[in-house]
Parts: C-alpha cells; structure tokens; sequence
C-alpha cells in the first residue's frame, strides 16, 4: 500500500470558467427553489428537498487511531452530539414513489479547531453523503448540463416521473440480477425502494484531512441496521412510505454506523478534481475513524421539521480547516450553497442556523 499524498494547495486546479458555471448554477436553484415556493407555500432546499428522518445522536472518536487517522477532527477521541438528516436528491418533495438515490448529512457540534470562514465561528463539522460511491458527473460544468434539463421538471409531470420510475425499478432490478447495475437508471427512478438504515453512504467527493487528503463513507455496523440492508419498502401506495418505515423502525431500536476514511495514495488513481471517478479500494480500504450512535427516538415529525429542517443548513463549508473540502464539485457548492440558504431564509422568513436549537 502506498503512503498517502500530503495536503497542499497545489493539489486543485482551478478552471477559467468556473465562476460563470457558479452563476448558472445560481440561476437553476432559483427557479427550483422559487417553483417549490410558488407551488406548495414554502421554499425548500435546491437539492435533497424531501427529508426522510431527523434523527439527533452521538458520535464517537475511536481511541488508539494511528497517525495517519488522528488528523483534524479526528486527533483525539472524544464524543460530541450529531444531527443525521437522511434525504432524497430531488430539489422538488415527490412522492416516494419516484424512487431515487438517497442523502445523509451528518452535523457534528462543539469540534475544536480552527474553523472554516463560512462557519461565521459556530463550531460545527458537517459531512455529506449519498449512497453511491461517485458523484452523478465528473465535474461542474457537466452537472450543470444535468440541472438545466432538470430544473424545468420541479413539481411537474408528477404522474409521469412515477409511472417512469416503476419502469426504471424494473430495469434495474435485472441489472442488478446481472451483476450491472446503473447509476443513471437510478437517477431516473431505478433506485431500489429499499430502507436507508441498512445502505451504505459516500462522500462521493475528497476534502483536506490534516497532512492528509480523504474521502468518507458510512456503513452500518449495529445488527439492528445490518438487519435492514436490502430490505424493500412498498412506495407506490404510500407518498410518505419511507418516512413512516423510518418511523416504526426507530420508535424500537436504535443502532450504529461507522465512520470510516480512504486516504488518497495516488494523483491520478485518487483524483482530487474528477468527481466521477472511483477510488478503487483494492489496495486503498476505507479505514474506521469513529461510530454514529442513535438511539430510539421519532425519526420524523412536523415539530422536529420546524427545529432540525426549515431552521437548520448543512454545507461542506461549515467545518475545521482540517477538513476544507477540495476539488471542482467543492467549489460550486461553496458558491451555490449560501445563495440557495438565503433565498430560503428571505422566502420563508426564517433565519437558517448551524446549528440546532434545543
């Protein structure tokens, strides 16, 4: 195994454009956010609008990490509280019936260290996540071709997107049979409907990890989450099937995930700018850094809404230095990210926060 890269600067490299791809970007989420406003009196993120479960926890820093594990946040062990908001990928709240691809954000509170300048000095580390382990295109300007085609969608041809979505669930189930499945069938549908405890979540997308470079992932390591993996839910009957299925589990049991790191060893087999691209972990296993406990608790609920979703932001630049998200992917969030949390705080009167009230 080779050792890992060292962190510089110099490991991204900025294109001309990208500024001009940020303001497209910009121009999409508003007419997303806007539409969800007009259409259903609220305005909801541009991505990952429909919230599945808003679960508080702990997490806690393995002890005995060796050195190239015990960087940044993860230094010394230690425990702090966490908000997990599971989500799906759509800016617009559809049905769960359109099965797609899921998120997991993960807000860490009260970290020591020097703080990112987008924190505004709250001490909070958030990561994001989405079960796939590649980002859905190689860089920015290609994401942005995929928004423009998307965008026009919000809260439109719902009946279509369903009828499209069964189709793409069936595609994909005989993918899968073959050993094949396929990233853009899930993307138009085909994600199987199954229950998020039992799956598996990527960074998708590298950031700074002390002298150290890394991507995340989250695998659930409890039984009572390993129990769930592969397990369906029946979506076509119900809008709010996986909230409800999140619901009933969690109202019984808790469980764990594990936090775990894959270093980048290599420039061109670890790319630091191309976000379609696999780290392959053949000779590069992802490596536990810390466990994610939950305990029971209501995993969904319109009180919780108001406190830990119309109020709450999660961003990779809300974080430690140590932890400074890097890449092409990186910058058009931190460009695009603010812009859609202040055109949702000046639609719907309510100031986001870092970090959670009480």
């Amino acid at each position: 195994m080779k050792d890992p890269v060292l962190y510089s600067d110099d490991l991204e490299h900025v294109a001309p454009n990208e500024q001009k791809i940020h303001q497209g970007f910009a121009k999409e989420f508003h007419k997303i956010i806007t539409t969800t406003h007009r259409d259903e009196g609220r305005a909801g993120r541009g991505v990952h609008a429909k919230s599945h479960a808003l679960l508080e926890g702990t997490i806690h820093i393995h002890e005995g990490l060796p050195d190239i594990l015990a960087q940044g946040l993860f230094a010394k062990p230690g425990e702090h509280s966490v908000v997990v908001r599971i989500s799906t990928i759509p800016g617009d709240v559809l049905d769960d019936a359109v099965s797609l691809p899921r998120g997991f954000a993960l807000k860490i509170n009260d970290v020591e260290g020097e703080l990112l300048p987008d924190n505004e000095g709250v001490p909070v580390q958030d990561f994001l996540f989405v079960n796939g382990p590649i980002f859905a295109a190689p860089d920015s300007r290609h994401f942005l071709n995929t928004l423009r085609l998307l965008a026009p969608t919000t809260d439109r041809l719902n009946g279509f997107k369903k009828l499209l979505s069964r189709l793409m669930r069936s595609v994909q189930k005989q993918l899968i049979r073959w050993g094949r499945p396929n990233d853009m069938v899930a993307l138009l549908g085909g994600y199987p409907p199954t229950i998020p405890v039992g799956e598996r979540f990527f960074s998708q997308v590298p950031v700074r990890f002390g002298k150290y470079v890394a991507k995340f992932d989250i695998v659930p390591t409890s039984e009572s989450f390993k129990r769930q993996e592969g397990r369906m839910i029946d979506v076509d009957k119900n809008p709010t099937a996986i909230r409800e299925a999140l619901n009933n589990f969690f109202s019984k049991e808790g469980g764990e995930w594990t936090l775990r790191a894959q270093l980048c060893r290599d420039l061109t087999e670890n790319p630091i700018e191309n976000a379609g691209k696999i780290w392959s972990e053949e000779n590069n296993p992802f490596l536990p850094l810390a466990t994610i406990r939950i305990p029971p608790q209501e995993a969904w609920s319109e009180e919780r809404a108001k406190r830990l979703e119309d109020s709450l932001s999660f961003s990779p630049w809300h974080g430690l230095a140590a932890h400074r998200p890097l890449g092409d992917i990186m910058r058009a969030r931190r460009a695009t990210y603010p812009y859609s949390s202040q055109l949702r705080t000046r639609l719907n009167g309510c100031p986001l926060h870092f970090k959670a009230s009480k």
